[in-house]
C-alpha cells in the first residue's frame, strides 16, 4: 500500500521543533554556557521543559482570542520573561541578553540524522516546513543547521496555529498541490492526525529523546499514519 501512496507524494512538509531540531539539548547546552559567563547556577534541563511546556497554552490564548495573532518569537518571549522571574534570575541579564537567548530558538541543532535525511529526500520531493515558527525563525535556523529546505512555510503565513486546518490548506495551497499529494512529516500524533482530516498523507517519525532520556513519549502508532520511520534516513529509504 505504502509503495503507490509514495508514487503519488510530490511534497514533503515538516514539523520543525523536535521533528527536525532537538530544541532541548541545544537550550540546556546554551543555557549552560550561559551559566559560565554569568555564574549562575540554573537547572537548565528543568529551564527548557518548562520554557516548552508554555508553548500550547500561549498558542492557545491565540486561539480562543485571548490574544490577537501573536507570533512565536513573541509568545516564547512572554514566557521566557515569567521564567527569569521564577527562577530568580530576570535581574541578572540585561535586555540584550535576554533578547539573545529568547533567539535560542533560531539556534537549534538538528537531529544528527536529519540533515543527511533531507537532502536524500529532496532529490526527489520539494520539502517545506510546516511548523508553528515565524518565518524569519525557521529561516535564521535552517541557515544555523544547514537545512535544504526548498521552502519556509509557517503558521504566520496562515494567521493561524497547528492544528488549526486553515494551516494545512495553506500549505496545499502555496504548494499548489492536492492534499494527498503532501506527506506531513512530524514525530507528534496530533499534528499528524490533524493533517490527515485534511487530507494530507502523513509519516510518523519516532523521536524518543525529544523530552530528554528520562521522559516516556508517546510512541503509540496511529492507523491512520501512511509510514511510519525511526528516522529521516529510514524514511527516505521507504519512499525510494
Amino acid at each position: 500500500m505504502t509503495t503507490g501512496i509514495a508514487h503519488e507524494i510530490k511534497a514533503l512538509t515538516f514539523d520543525v521543533f523536535g521533528t527536525v531540531v532537538d530544541w532541548r539539548s541545544s537550550v540546556i547546552r546554551e543555557g549552560e554556557q550561559l551559566n559560565q559567563a554569568k555564574g549562575l547556577s540554573v537547572d537548565w534541563a528543568r529551564f527548557a521543559d518548562e520554557w516548552r511546556a508554555g508553548y500550547a497554552p500561549a498558542m492557545n490564548r491565540v486561539r480562543q482570542g485571548e490574544l490577537p495573532w501573536t507570533r512565536l518569537d513573541d509568545l516564547h518571549r512572554m514566557t521566557l520573561d515569567r521564567l527569569l522571574i521564577a527562577f530568580d534570575i530576570a535581574d541578572q541579564l540585561d535586555e540584550g541578553e535576554t533578547a539573545h537567548l529568547n533567539r535560542v530558538w533560531h539556534r537549534l541543532t538538528p537531529w544528527p540524522d536529519s540533515v543527511e535525511g533531507l537532502l536524500q529526500l529532496k532529490q526527489r520531493f520539494i520539502l517545506a516546513t510546516l511548523s508553528n515558527g515565524n518565518v524569519s525563525l525557521l529561516v535564521n535556523m535552517a541557515r544555523h543547521a544547514g537545512l535544504p529546505w526548498d521552502c519556509v512555510l509557517s503558521s504566520e503565513l496562515a494567521g493561524h496555529y497547528k492544528r488549526d486546518p486553515e494551516v494545512y490548506h495553506m500549505a496545499a495551497n502555496l504548494l499548489d498541490l492536492n492534499p494527498s499529494q503532501i506527506l506531513m512529516v512530524a514525530a507528534h500524533q496530533d499534528d499528524l492526525q490533524a493533517a490527515h482530516r485534511e487530507g494530507m498523507r502523513t509519516a510518523f517519525v519516532k523521536r524518543p529523546l525529544e523530552f530528554g532520556p528520562d521522559a516516556t513519549p508517546d510512541l503509540s502508532i496511529d492507523p491512520c499514519f501512511d509510514f511510519v520511520a525511526d528516522d529521516f534516513l529510514d524514511l527516505a529509504r521507504q519512499l525510494s
